[in-house]
């Protein structure tokens, strides 16, 4: 199993912004592809953003929603997948969660809210 945590989540107006991070082991850095997902009330679960494992180079991938918005990241001192959100809208908002791509059915944590006033 693939312990992640997650946090940085909020109430913000708007045009805000955000930071989230997730916590895990260097090793599941290393060897998985991560990614950010979301799930709004009543919808299906959303892939948000990836990032490539550090032996595959750490390349980004977004979903179309949030490109030129959002930014997935790696920070290695800290051992942490970070997503960088600017210019948040109403629609952004939803439980966002970390895991792998694909994801690991059993590593699906309890998320963190983000909730976007308008």
């Amino acid at each position: 199993q693939v312990q992640l945590v997650e946090s940085g989540g909020g109430l913000v107006q708007a045009g805000g912004s955000l930071r989230l991070s997730c916590a895990a082991s260097e090793s599941v850095f290393s060897i998985n592809n991560m990614a950010w997902y979301r799930q709004a009330p009543g919808k299906q679960r959303e892939l948000v953003a990836v990032i490539t494992s550090i032996t595959s180079g750490g390349s980004t991938n977004y979903g179309d929603f949030v490109k030129g918005r959002f930014v997935i990241s790696r920070d290695r001192a800290k051992n942490t997948i970070d997503l960088q959100m600017n210019s948040l809208k109403p629609e952004d908002t939803a439980v966002y969660y970390c895991n792998t791509r694909p994801p690991r059915r059993d590593s699906w944590g309890q998320g963190t809210q983000v909730t976007v006033s308008s």
